[in-house]
């Protein structure tokens, strides 16, 4: 199915006027897919899968930046190291910990986002209250990762009051820990918001979503 260039050009206006940040989900879809998207501007793009990334990112464009959007297991960060852009769902600290020993590896700064737990499903990840603090606080000592915000996946319901209540919620944390800013904690970036609830996460304070099936079609698994 060829990308939604109608789409792409809506969203895009869209997100500009309100300053949002488009990340492309392009997991499980084909390098030409991408590339039509990257002809047509777009430069952000997110992937859940390592294999799968390290393969497009040696075919594609050096210029994309790319998106670690999945659940990332400690020993596969090595892969991912050194080209990726921004790795969202940082739910542990053993997970912190292996990014910034690699990224010490690749000698640079690898920016990061902590993914807190706001949904009510227990299938998603992510961080408790108690572990976003010690996280935080840990980041300090951590000289190449750069935790440059926070990421939240809402509950899988048509309850959009919840899912805005789980949005809010994180927007709150969000405020609270920017009030601390160091060299390696600058929180810019709330990451919700994906292809049905994009629109109540902008209105709840989201600077970046993740979009898939809107640009291109429905995934192939």
């Amino acid at each position: 199915m060829p990308v939604n260039k109608g789409k792409f050009e809506e969203l895009v206006a869209e997100l500009r006027s309100t300053n949002t940040m488009l990340v492309a989900v392009s997991k499980t879809k084909p390098v030409a897919d991408i590339k039509e998207l990257y002809d047509l501007g777009q430069r952000d793009f997110g992937e859940n899968y390592v294999q799968e990334l390290a393969d497009k990112e040696a075919q594609l464009p050096k210029d994309i930046r790319w998106h670690f959007i999945g659940h990332l297991q400690s020993n596969k960060v090595k892969y991912i190291a050194p080209f990726i852009s921004l790795i969202h769902g940082v739910d542990s600290l053993k997970l912190l910990n292996e990014i910034n020993k690699q990224a010490v590896k690749s000698n640079r700064i690898i920016d990061c986002l902590l993914q807190v737990h706001i949904a009510q499903e227990e299938t998603k990840f992510g961080m408790d209250d108690k572990e976003l603090d010690e996280a935080i606080d840990r980041s300090a000592q951590l000289t190449k990762v750069r935790i440059c915000g926070l990421m939240g996946m809402a509950s899988f319901t048509d309850d959009m009051e919840k899912v805005r209540n789980e949005f809010r919620y994180l927007k709150t944390l969000f405020d609270q820990h920017s009030q601390s800013q160091t060299s390696s904690l600058k929180l810019q970036t709330l990451s919700i918001g994906m292809s049905n609830d994009y629109k109540i996460a902008i209105e709840e304070g989201s600077t970046m979503v993740r979009i898939g099936s809107l640009l291109f079609g429905e995934r192939n698994y």
